[in-house]
């Protein structure tokens, strides 16, 4: 694909954009790449915090008398006349801006929710960052978008969307998904040497993971024992079923389990691993997603961030050639694995917005529908009246353990883990209950409306 007949050079006005979460890691990749790309303007930035806002783009080579802090709208319609970059802290000034596409960064569900909602509203198209707004209301927005002839799509630069590209991509190609998935954030590092395992910081025992070095012939064995040897490390995160959960509604894969399976295992080994039972595999049905954990070496690349199709081997000729040529095959010839083991955050997101204003397309899927729910199941009883507190990078609530379900096995009233996150419970919750929205007195009314309108479609 060549890139620049995609998106030449433009003859016209920049396409003009807003940003929410302004201020956090992603919206600054954008930020940077904004900055050498004459394409894009950035016109209002939207941020909690307005000083450490502006301390950030100062540092990325904005001018600080471009930079405009404003209150009303009139001074956001000001900023703008000038040619400056409106600041505001009220994400209600952002309809005072002329823009072209917003882009929500939040990871706020209800706030996130309401802007991307009042954006499409007003005819602006939306790149949605903030996979917790996708999970619960994607469904529900991408058909908003449409209503009002706009584009409603994941920003390309994180899993969901580079997922999404591959799983299609494929597609296109006419290759067969077996499975796709994406590693989860962070490695666990094997040091042969010392015998230890390196992770997020911590090093501990490998637990006799040398001696699990290769699959062997039992490979769902060898990936129990690698997990049990590993078992003082976490081997789970909640933003993984969230972000599985926007694959799923994009794609129309769904979860090869509630639990996800989080293998313990190499690069070279996903298509051994991420294969129907009966071919040696860990999956009971084809057409899914998962995530597994990379187990490397010091001197082997991060996967990290990355994303991989399974798909099946059509040709064993065809296939023995490509693993000559360093692709992933699994040793019975049958299947091979297709990766990309990064991902570039805000970086890549400029090829959404393009692709909305320019050629009125989202980047992610023309239509979602809700294919998976994100629930949650309680770990032990709660009383009514509690809080279901959300907490940490990793977005737990304290209790309870997150599931990804099909839809089909999923009942209607299964309540999304972000509308769950900060509700209270309006009654008694024994231990190893799935909440539903009975169970939840919330604040987020505009947001569980817009999921009920989902689910229901």
């Amino acid at each position: 694909m060549n890139y620049e007949l995609l998106f030449p050079a433009p003859g016209t006005a920049p396409v003009r954009y807003a940003l929410t979460g302004a201020n956090g890691g992603f919206a600054r990749s954008l930020l940077m790449q904004t900055r050498a790309m004459p394409a894009l303007a950035p016109v209002a930035l939207c941020d909690l915090d307005p000083d450490g806002l502006r301390g950030t783009c100062t540092e990325l080579g904005y001018a600080d008398a471009e930079l405009i802090t404003c209150t009303t709208p009139e001074e956001v319609r000001a900023a703008a006349a000038a040619g400056g970059i409106a600041l505001v802290a009220d994400a209600a000034l952002l309809a005072a801006a002329e823009i072209d596409v917003l882009v929500e960064a939040t990871g706020s569900p209800a706030h996130g929710f309401a802007m991307a909602r009042d954006a499409l509203t007003r005819g602006v198209h939306v790149a949605m960052v903030s996979k917790e707004v996708d999970s619960v209301a994607g469904p529900y927005l991408n058909r908003l978008a449409r209503t009002h002839g706009v584009v409603y799509t994941t920003a390309d630069g994180d899993q969901p969307a580079n997922l999404i590209g591959l799983v299609t991509w494929a597609r296109v190609l006419g290759l067969e998904i077996v499975a796709a998935g994406k590693a989860s954030e962070y490695d666990y590092v094997y040091d042969p040497a010392s015998g230890t395992v390196a992770y997020t910081g911590r090093t501990v025992p490998g637990g006799g993971i040398g001696a699990l070095w290769e699959l062997g012939g039992d490979v769902p064995g060898t990936l129990r024992a690698r997990s049990a040897a590993l078992a003082s490390l976490p081997q789970s995160a909640v933003p993984d079923y969230c972000e599985m959960n926007v694959v799923c509604n994009s794609t129309g894969l769904v979860p090869a389990r509630e639990t996800l399976s989080y293998p313990l295992c190499r690069t070279t080994e996903l298509a051994d691993v991420f294969v129907p039972a009966e071919d040696g595999g860990i999956l009971d049905r084809t057409g899914v997603v998962d995530v597994f954990n990379v187990l490397r070496r010091p001197d082997e690349a991060s996967f990290g961030g990355g994303v991989f199709v399974v798909v099946r081997a059509a040709d064993a000729s065809v296939w023995e050639t490509l693993r000559g040529k360093g692709h992933v095959v699994s040793r019975s010839g049958r299947y091979a694995c297709l990766y990309l083991p990064y991902h570039l955050m805000g970086v890549e997101t400029p090829m959404t917005l393009l692709s909305a204003v320019r050629h009125g397309r989202p980047s992610g899927a023309a239509d979602q529908d809700v294919h998976a729910v994100m629930a949650v199941r309680t770990d032990r009883a709660f009383a009514a009246g509690e809080t279901l507190t959300m907490g940490g990078h990793h977005h737990t609530i304290a209790g309870t353990t997150p599931l990804l379900r099909a839809a089909a096995d999923a009942g209607p009233r299964t309540a999304p883990y972000y509308l769950a996150a900060g509700a209270r419970l309006t009654g008694d919750v024994p231990a190893g209950t799935v909440l539903t929205l009975d169970h939840l007195d919330t604040d987020a009314r505009s947001l569980r409306d817009a999921w009920l309108k989902g689910a229901a479609a």
